[in-house]
This record gives structure tokens, sequence and C-alpha cells, in this order.
């Protein structure tokens, strides 16, 4: 039986899926789970990607404890944050998570290069402060940096020793062409950003390589990486019907609402909505906007409620009194 295996890291956190075919069914079983959230350090939030690779590894140990050997792997995160690395391939300093305050007023910025409207038409991303476009403008370590990946590439690298990025996750930094589904390198110097940090694009599906044998030895096995689409909400609409008159809500820390487009809409309307148009798999684009999700529900875990499930604090909720619950009149 051949079976593949899925790595999927969320903001809150991440999980191994194995999927196969028995009886012409796809089944699928997670065999490994666990926690991840930005941490202060140093005055910013931070990612621990060196516990997450941690993870990682523990999860495809689980594979050899049962003695499966999956025909591939494949990994997605969220989006927009990326690692620095230098010539010798070591993390320059800290990942820096999205919701860090740094990006503050770079949005500013940015448009003394070009201006919001321009940008917009030009990539067809709604403005976040968080874009990958911003943050770069914060850095000061840009001329020692060698190369520049989002957090799912980086994974793969320590993994295979392959640096490249894929196309959605790379469509959220703000700095892809919709026209050429490649690195705007017109705008990426117009910004003063080193071209050569940005790797080669590829697109779900590739086979990116197999294990470096340091990581055979860990986790007991040799496999195939494989791009799946590797920023999460991509992948999940893949089970979207591919139809523009079909609505689809994928709800995690962020809830994504949207359509599937055959082609970018960056016009100016769409604009003033704060529509985004986000890479897809062939090259559709999931034109969405970025609403509430279940952010409110994992940070008041976080801060006081930690010891309890999820399932704890919306059972609790339910138990409340009438004198304690809000009635919205209709």
């Amino acid at each position: 039986m051949n079976y593949y295996l899925a790595i999927d890291i969320g903001a809150s956190s991440g999980r191994h899926i194995l999927g196969y075919l028995e009886n012409n069914k796809m089944i699928l079983e997670e065999i490994y789970r666990f926690s991840n959230g930005m941490k202060k350090k140093d005055g910013h939030l931070i990612w621990d990607v060196d516990a997450l690779f941690e993870h990682i590894l523990l999860g495809m140990k689980k594979c050899k404890e049962r003695n499966i050997v999956p025909v591939s792997i494949g990994i997605d995160t969220w989006a927009v944050d990326y690692v620095l690395l230098d010539d010798a391939g070591n993390r320059i300093h800290g990942v820096y998570g999205y919701r860090d305050s740094r990006t503050k007023g770079m949005d500013k910025e940015i448009y003394k290069i070009i201006s919001e409207k321009d940008l917009y038409q030009r990539t067809g991303i709604q403005k976040q402060i968080f874009n990958t476009i911003y943050q770069l403008k914060t850095e000061d370590k840009l001329g020692e940096t060698n190369c520049m990946l989002m957090i799912p590439d980086y994974f793969n690298y320590l993994l295979s020793g392959q640096r490249i990025t894929e196309y959605t996750n790379a469509s959220t930094t703000q700095l892809v062409s919709p026209d050429t589904k490649d690195w705007d390198y017109d705008l990426i110097e117009m910004l003063g950003y080193p071209k050569h940090i940005f790797t080669k694009i590829k697109t779900p599906g590739y086979i990116v390589g197999n294990l470096k044998p340091e990581i055979q030895d860990i986790v007991g096995f040799d496999t195939r990486i494989v791009l799946p689409a590797t920023h999460d909400t991509a992948s999940a609409v893949l089970a979207v019907p591919s139809n523009e008159d079909v609505l689809y809500i994928s709800s995690g820390t962020w809830s994504l609402m949207g359509c599937e487009l055959k082609e970018a809409n960056c016009s100016l309307e769409s604009k003033e909505r704060n529509f985004t148009n986000e890479g897809g798999i062939d090259y559709r684009f999931r034109y969405l906007k970025n609403i509430m999700g279940m952010w409110m529900i994992n940070s008041m875990k976080n801060e006081i409620a930690n010891e309890y499930s999820f399932n704890d604090i919306c059972e609790m909720a339910k138990k409340l009194d009438n004198r304690n619950q809000v009635k919205i009149k209709k």
C-alpha cells in the first residue's frame, strides 16, 4: 500500500496526516499533532522554527515506528513570513512573526517609491501591513543575505538541501506578478531589495528532492519531498469545485472567504473593497477577503485558559446562565 505524508502547520498547531487508498476511498489518518505559536523575544514576536522542525522530524519518526515509508511528503504553513540565509546557509536572525509590530509605518516608506494604487494594480494583493513586502523594508541585513525562503521552503531546505520557492506562498509576498506568475524583478529592484535573494519559483507537484543522508539517519527512511500548495489556504481551497460561482470559507486562525478566478482582478474597485488575488493551484487565483477567524479564542486560551481544550472552552461558554449571556434583539 502506498502512503503519503502531509505535514500541515498552522499558526496555533501542526499535524502529520497519512493518506492512503483503501477500497477506492481516500483514508486520512492523523498520526502526530503539536502546538505552535509566536513567542516574545527581545521585544519581538518570533516563531520557534527550530522547535517546529523537531516536530516535523518527530512526526516522520511515527511513520517508521509503524514500519511505514511514505512515497512522498509535503509541507504547508501559513503565509508571508520568511527566513534569511547567509552564504553558509545559516539563518541570519530569528524568524519574525507576522503580528510583530516592527512593520508599523513601513507602508508609508513603500508608498514613497510606488503608490498604493499602482502597487495593487501591479500585484493584485490586498494591503496587509504584515505582507512580506513591508517586512523586508525593516531589514538591515539584506546585504548579508544569500537567499530568502518562505517558511515551508525553509523546512524543505533543511530536509533536502534544495532552495526553491513555491508559487502559492510566494504570491502572498506582494512581490509576484499575477501576469507572469514570477517575481516582479522590476518592482523588487525599485524597492531596493537584492534580486539574487529570491529563489526560483516552482509550482505544486514539483519534486524538490530526497531527504539528506543525515535526515534519513534521524527518521529511519528516505522519501521524496513534493511541493503541495505550501500556503495552507491554497491547499484547502483545492477541495473547492473550480467554479467562479462557488464561494468558500476556509477557517483557522484567520477565516478566508472568497472564490476562484481564472484571471486576477486588479481593478481599483477590487482594491477599495480590499479583495486579494492570491496564487492557487493551476494558476487559478484565490479571490478573497481576510476576516476574523479563531484568533480571539486562540488568544483567550493562551492568556487565561491554557489548561482547557477548545472544546472545553466552548462547552463552558454554553453552560453560562441567562444572566451572563448577551441577547441580540432581532
